[in-house]
């Protein structure tokens, strides 16, 4: 059974195969899928820099890994569906500014490491001190890789609760 899903401000659009998604893989339905871009650049001199937001914490930290993925890399055109792989992430903090950084770094390691690209993020548990989340990530070789991102850093990070809902400025080692 196929379903669409719609991710508001954020507007990213993908159609998942939900029987194969509880065996742990899926595959994309479409060849290609389409994110708006949901950040904005800010001026770094050596590193790159991005002012995201979100309604809330679980939002705003789906839509910095999506900007941060967006940077990465781009699909390439495939007449083939890309095989989507689930992983659970879980994280524990002393503060939400540590697990902010930690949960990019964590996906950075493990987009390394298992040599995919985060496509979606699916929160079971967020609040200031813990994070557990499944993400969905296709193989990199879907992808062509723009930029290699080292790290996430705690340099010039601001993480606030705005008028909308939630802000953050991170600056991205490259």
């Amino acid at each position: 059974m196929a379903h669409e899903l719609l991710r508001s401000k954020s507007e990213f659009r993908t159609s998942l195969d939900y029987e194969d998604l509880r065996r742990g893989t899926t595959r994309f339905l479409h060849s290609q899928f389409s994110f708006m871009k949901n950040y904005e650049l800010i001026e770094h001199t050596a590193d790159i820099g991005i002012r995201v937001e979100g309604r809330d914490l679980k939002e705003l930290f789906k839509n910095t890994a999506l900007a941060m993925f967006d940077i990465i890399a781009e699909k390439v055109a495939d007449k083939k569906p890309p095989r989507i792989e689930k992983f659970l992430i879980k994280q524990k903090a002393d503060n939400l500014e540590e697990l902010f950084v930690n949960w990019l770094n964590e996906l950075l390691s493990l987009s390394a490491t298992k040599e995919k690209i985060f496509c979606d993020f699916k929160f079971e548990k967020l609040d200031e001190q813990n994070l557990e989340a499944e993400v969905f990530g296709c193989d990199i070789k879907n992808y062509k890789i723009n930029t290699e991102i080292k790290a996430a850093t705690y340099h010039e990070l601001k993480l606030e609760k705005a008028n909308s809902g939630w802000q953050v400025e991170v600056i991205l080692d490259v």
